[in-house]
């Protein structure tokens, strides 16, 4: 580990990963550090078609088609008593190849993107931690604080740097830049299965979403390789992680109120511990500012429930990386020019927010939605798929907005 870096990313997550691979792709001097020792574990198995494109861009089609992870073909939704919706086939809105995807091991793929930013000549440490971002007097990035796994502190010197410490937020937690959304404060609690019934045919690896009959809680169906199924039950915080026992305890309780997943492990077994997290959803009120960038979670986190969380942090990486290339060689390393897409991204992400927000209307149904307006399935499916960077992306939300209006009423009469 050298003194000085042009670049220094922090978190070897998916955002961290493109955005090093990506910076050291384009000639710059570059620095990657990962807290836990690589490959580590980490929830979030679940890919959106869409994360092909950066993938390619990345250089890593090839090694994920022979990676032997479960393909993803499709999704599902189940209600609250047990109806199975149509499956939604991405192939069916779109027959290019890029419309197949996977259900990843994420110790594997994040040590793949990391592995690969140390092919294209990034300095890559793992069991580094941050301790602190230097900023000199005119408030610009110049430098980072770690401490490698001996105990030993090293300062390092550098133009920019890059945030990708996931939901610790590191920049934006020490500016007072994060916003929780009060109304998805949401906690996980989920495990492993080993044969678990999935879907049929195209259907087998599909992600599938599961309502509780009391519709207070939903849960996560992912398929993986290995005749592994990661399944995980969400709900807000309060009602799933306060006053209610042991997180095992709960999640039985919840799982005995799912009609859809109780059928699936009635020949399955479990496999390790039961595991929980907070899923609050944020953002940052600044993304980027002189010599720094936020990437992947650190930037801003939606909600699990549709798979979006990993092909976001594909897309920042790279669009932060290649902000910083041009900075480069522009001369401009200020906040303007290494956030110049962060309104961009925020404008396509707003409809998968939306669409997280219309999920947990109890009284809406995306099944009953498609029937009343079949026309905007094509639209559906694009969120779905992750096709959220493009004028026509939020169409069909005058009609979803009418639509959970008019179930309200209908609820309360």
């Amino acid at each position: 580990m050298k003194e000085n870096y042009d670049v220094v990313v922090i978190g070897g997550g998916p955002a961290g990963g493109a955005a090093a691979a990506t910076v050291a792709a384009g000639g710059l001097d570059t620095l990657l550090v990962e807290r836990d020792a690589m490959p580590r574990f980490h929830v979030g198995e679940s890919l959106m078609p869409e994360t092909y494109w950066p993938l390619e861009r990345l250089g890593l089609t090839d090694r994920i088609r022979s990676s032997g992870w479960q393909v993803k073909k499709s999704v599902q939704f189940v209600t609250s008593d047990g109806r199975e919706s149509e499956p939604f086939f991405f192939r069916q809105h779109d027959d290019r190849e890029c419309s197949t995807t996977w259900q990843v091991d994420r110790s594997e793929f994040d040590k793949m993107l990391f592995d690969r930013a140390a092919e294209l000549g990034a300095d890559c440490f793992d069991r580094t931690r941050l301790i602190d971002v230097k900023f000199d007097e005119s408030d610009r990035a110049v430098g980072v604080v770690l401490r490698d796994h001996t105990g030993a502190n090293h300062e390092i010197a550098c133009k920019v740097v890059v945030d990708g410490t996931g939901q610790q937020s590191f920049i934006a937690n020490k500016k007072g830049l994060k916003e929780v959304n009060q109304d998805l404060k949401k906690a996980a609690i989920w495990t492993y299965y080993r044969g678990a019934v999935r879907g049929d045919g195209d259907n087998e690896g599909a992600t599938i979403i599961m309502q509780t009959e009391n519709r207070e809680a939903w849960f996560w169906f992912i398929p993986m390789s290995r005749g592994v199924t990661s399944i995980g039950c969400v709900a807000d915080n309060e009602y799933l992680l306060k006053g209610r026992g042991k997180p095992e305890q709960v999640y039985q309780e919840e799982l005995a109120g799912c009609p859809g997943l109780k059928p699936r492990l009635e020949n399955a077994t479990a496999l390790g511990d039961v595991r929980t997290a907070k899923e609050f959803s944020y953002m940052t009120t600044q993304s980027a500012g002189d010599g720094w960038v936020l990437v992947g979670d650190a930037f801003g986190f939606i909600d699990p429930v549709y798979s979006s969380g990993v092909y976001f942090a594909l897309e920042m990486g790279i669009l932060a990386g290649e902000a910083i290339v041009d900075g480069f060689a522009q001369n401009d390393l200020s906040g303007n020019q290494l956030g110049h897409w962060n309104d961009s991204f925020r404008e396509g992400a707003k409809w998968v927010r939306k669409l997280v927000h219309a999920f947990y209307e109890k009284d809406f149904s995306i099944g009953r939605f498609m029937k009343e307006h079949p026309e905007h399935r094509g639209n559906v499916t694009d969120l779905l798929i992750g096709r959220v960077f493009h004028e026509n992306a939020g169409n069909m939300f005058d009609d979803l907005d009418a639509s959970i209006k008019r179930a309200k009423m209908q609820a309360s009469a």
